[in-house]
């Protein structure tokens, strides 16, 4: 376990380099990959949002009086107000991308909206869901991991969209809208998504996806689609891509072992999504990281 401030905080420790810092103080990106046990973070400054990355894990929290423990799934997100200090307990070995939003531009999203920056109070969430969220991760995670190309004023766009999504869905002063209501419950994304993870490398149907959910298969796509932004089957192939390329950079496996493994039929239908969806084949990744 690292000792550090963690990332989920925004703070240095020995997770990835944080050089976001070198060309903004409005937002910091981390990368952390702790091993099973438990420890303490102090709290910081900055409000974070917590994004578990790669397969399910049993994570046990504790902040601000209140606790959770549960599975993580892939995208599920932590929201940390300033000040708050963490207690996590982790039954394996736990990887985090964590953004953290400097104050300022909290109280100027929280103006942009005419709510009284005074009054504003971010809520502690424990392994929730929000598409809007996930998709300004997924952009920042790309943009650290190739070396921050886009520079400075994206970074602030990204900050100022994180902000944002806080202030209008994740604060006290302005109650949480329609579009995270839309979908499936808490309780019953978890499952579906726990399912999805647990099944990856199976053919799954949309008929297994729906009796996860205990629905029909019309009204589970609806409500999936509601709750994550996009149809189960781009859902899912995108899991398999990702869960592919983390495959491919731990080295252990022939890329066609690979592909059975993240759900493909054979390596050449993993090179066909993958170079579609990320410009890339299994073989010049594989290659790049040597």
């Amino acid at each position: 376990m690292h000792k550090a401030i963690p990332a989920r905080q925004g703070e240095t420790g020995n997770g990835s380099s944080n050089d976001s810092q070198k060309l903004t103080d409005m937002i910091r990106l981390r990368m952390l990959i702790d091993e099973p046990g438990v420890t303490e973070y102090p709290g910081t400054a900055y409000t974070s949002v917590s994004v578990h990355v790669g397969a399910p894990t049993r994570v046990g929290c504790r902040r601000l009086g209140e606790s959770h423990v549960g599975p993580a799934i892939h995208g599920d997100i932590d929201v940390i107000p300033a000040g708050a200090a963490s207690r996590w307990e982790l039954q394996e070995r736990d990887t985090a991308f964590t953004l953290s939003v400097a104050p300022k531009i909290l109280l100027a999203a929280a103006e942009d909206v005419d709510l009284d920056p005074a009054r504003l109070e971010i809520v502690n969430r424990f392994q929730m869901r929000d598409p809007q969220l996930e998709h300004i991760a997924w952009a920042a995670m790309a943009e650290m991991e190739h070396g921050f190309p886009c520079g400075r004023l994206y970074l602030e766009s990204l900050a100022t969209a994180l902000a944002a999504q806080l202030v209008s869905y994740h604060s006290t002063s302005h109650s949480r809208r329609a579009q995270l209501n839309g979908g499936f419950s808490d309780r019953k994304l978890k499952a579906v998504l726990a399912f999805i993870e647990e099944n990856l490398a199976s053919q799954l149907s949309l008929n297994q996806i729906a009796g996860a959910a205990g629905m029909s298969v019309s009204h589970c796509t609806v409500r999936f689609r509601e709750s994550i932004g996009s149809p189960i089957h781009q859902y899912v192939i995108r899991r398999r891509l990702e869960r592919a390329v983390t495959l491919i950079r731990e080295g252990k496996m022939s890329i066609s072992q690979i592909a059975l493994e993240s759900g493909f039929s054979h390596q050449s239908h993993l090179a066909m999504h993958m170079r579609r969806h990320l410009g890339v084949s299994p073989k010049a990744l594989q290659a790049s990281l040597h």
